[in-house]
């Protein structure tokens, strides 16, 4: 019989792992083939720049967390694995892609992103998307553009009017 207070233990961290991946917006499962302890530390400073979290659990006790969720994901949980998550759904996708660039012993492997499970392929076209700022930048300048034809026009119009 297992020791009860290694039990509660366990359930203590299978609770956080669940409470973690019902927060997330973004949560990615990395494949670690032996960064060093200041690569780890330089990714989990990237990742608090984007106000996301680097964590490392046991495979086991995150397949019963997500069992909890009904989310199965048993097939992809086995050998060293990292795990990145955080409220933005792209910000920690980017941070993570961005990372793996310069680090390639780093390996994106799938991920739970907006509660639905996410291939890698899918996680690499969300990592090319510009930031929410970058995409509200766009849409201003767009808006921007719009408004400054109207006012030509309306100056072109208002010529044309004093001509006649």
């Amino acid at each position: 019989m297992a020791n009860p207070k290694i039990l509660e233990q366990k359930q203590v961290i299978i609770d956080e792992i669940t409470n973690n991946v019902k927060e997330s917006t973004a949560f990615i499962f990395l494949e670690n083939h032996g960064l060093s302890v200041d690569e780890t530390m330089e990714l989990r400073r990237m990742l608090k720049e984007s106000d996301s979290e680097l964590k490392i659990y046991k495979n086991t006790l995150v397949n019963r967390a997500l069992k909890t969720l009904d989310i199965d994901l048993e097939e992809h949980l086995n050998g060293p694995k990292v795990v990145a998550f955080g409220k933005d759904m792209i910000e920690p996708i980017k941070a993570v892609s961005t990372f793996i660039k310069k680090h390639p012993n780093l390996e994106m492997k799938i991920g739970i992103v907006d509660g639905k499970i996410t291939e890698l392929d899918e996680l690499n076209k969300l990592a090319t998307i510009p930031s929410r700022e970058g995409l509200l930048t766009m849409f201003a300048s767009g808006l921007m553009g719009i408004a400054r034809d109207f006012a030509i026009c309306l100056d072109l119009h208002s010529k044309n009017l004093e001509e006649n």
